[in-house]
């Protein structure tokens, strides 16, 4: 899709104010965005539902058959920075539809992998292509709408992804179940098709982007080195890569304690875990929509000690308080997520897709690494040890906000 660039100084936006809430733009920027989130996540961790399925077709180990994850989110840290830079050259739009539109043909061939080696293969170039699609929703989002609502609008977007990581795992779980794996890749994929297909349609094109003028290597690293120069910024980063990890390390791993002794749950029950994934659907919007009177710092720090709380409760034998506690987990890393991922946007004055990139990097760096780590520690010393860590990861995200920000940070600085 064309984008519509005004002939002006990159990353200024002269003489628009963006999309106020409620305008009919505003309502297909959101929807639009909403489903690359649903063709996104639900892509990027199809395989998580159906992991102890993986593991035993395949016969290999827990931490292994997370490398379908891991080595995805890989992918995708490894190329949101080239996205950002294409997107500054190419428009928002046109870099996000090119990313979707890879991702949902190596999607679809992901249940054709002869063997584990090619799986991990296309699982990391599905990842690399769909590193198109995050750090530019959130750069899109803060130039295409009125800043007074850009906090809310990224909260609703981090809302929307929700629902497709969601959407993917409910899909691959009783799918998986029935019929193995490979057909619920593939249903995954199908479903990733659809909303990739919806985005295309519902996405406005651009007004508030200036394409930015040709530079050389050392001026990108400038901009990014500015961004890592920035404490400011540098804590949101440790905030996303401590957190991140925990949380797919808890979701990765929780399904192995629930399908062994004592549960022995099958494998469309543990999927239903990821139903805990709506709290963070409703925490990404309203913890959004409290910065106004809070401020940002106060909530994301909230949404920490949530996360710390539910995590707490998962350490007892009772299925019932697992299940209570992992909904209050996820919904306060979703709650800190929200905050977090908006709140690099609202720092960076210039460069924005590149300090989303960053974010991002952070993000699906700590995926991957501590998301896998998690495993060595479960299989070594079980739950109580893995939960424990996540814990720990918690508290350091929040002592590093709580020093780095001012204890009064109205939402739109």
């Amino acid at each position: 899709m064309p984008q519509n660039a005004a002939p002006a100084v990159h990353d200024a936006l002269p003489a628009w104010d963006g999309h106020a809430k409620g305008s009919r733009a505003y309502g297909r920027i959101l929807a639009g965005l909403s489903c690359a989130g649903v063709a996104t996540f639900a892509q990027l961790y199809s395989t998580q539902a159906v992991l102890p399925l993986l593991a035993a077709d395949l016969d290999i180990t827990a931490a292994e058959a997370a490398l379908t994850i891991s080595l995805a989110t890989v992918g995708l840290a490894a190329t949101v920075i080239p996205w950002s830079f294409l997107a500054d050259r190419i428009g928002r739009v046109r870099a996000m539809m090119w990313g979707i539109c890879a991702a949902t043909v190596l999607g679809l061939l992901v249940p054709l992998a002869g063997n584990f080696g090619m799986l991990l293969a296309l699982r990391l170039l599905e990842g690399m292509a769909l590193g198109g699609i995050p750090a530019i929703a959130i750069a899109y989002l803060n130039e295409e709408v009125a800043k007074a609502h850009a906090a809310l609008a990224a909260g609703s977007y981090v809302a929307g992804t929700t629902l497709g990581g969601l959407a993917g795992r409910l899909v691959a779980g009783p799918v998986g179940e029935l019929w193995g794996w490979r057909a619920a890749a593939l249903a995954v994929s199908v479903l990733a098709t659809l909303a990739a297909a919806a985005f295309l349609v519902l996405v406005p094109k651009a007004r508030g982007f200036a394409p930015a003028p040709a530079s050389g290597l050392r001026a990108a690293l400038g901009t990014l080195a500015r961004h890592v120069r920035s404490i400011r910024l540098l804590a949101l980063y440790i905030q996303a890569f401590l957190m991140m990890g925990g949380f797919v390390a808890i979701y990765n791993y929780l399904g192995f304690r629930l399908s062994g002794a004592p549960f022995g749950l099958p494998a469309t029950l543990v999927s239903l875990i990821f139903l805990a994934y709506l709290s963070g659907t409703f925490s990404s919007r309203w913890a959004a929509g409290l910065t106004v009177r809070f401020g940002r710092r106060n909530v994301l720090l909230a949404g920490l000690a949530l996360a710390v709380a539910g995590l707490a409760l998962t350490l007892a034998p009772s299925l019932a308080l697992i299940l209570s506690g992992l909904v209050v987990f996820t919904g306060g890393f979703f709650a800190a997520h929200s905050i977090g991922s908006g709140w690099t946007g609202a720092i960076a004055s210039t460069g924005r897709a590149q300090a989303a990139s960053l974010y991002n990097l952070a993000y699906y760096l700590g995926s991957s690494l501590l998301g896998w780590a998690g495993g060595l520690l479960f299989q070594a010393w079980g739950w109580n040890a893995l939960a424990g860590a996540v814990m720990v990861l918690a508290c350091v995200t929040a002592a590093t906000v709580a020093v780095v920000h001012p204890a009064t940070q109205p939402a739109t600085h």
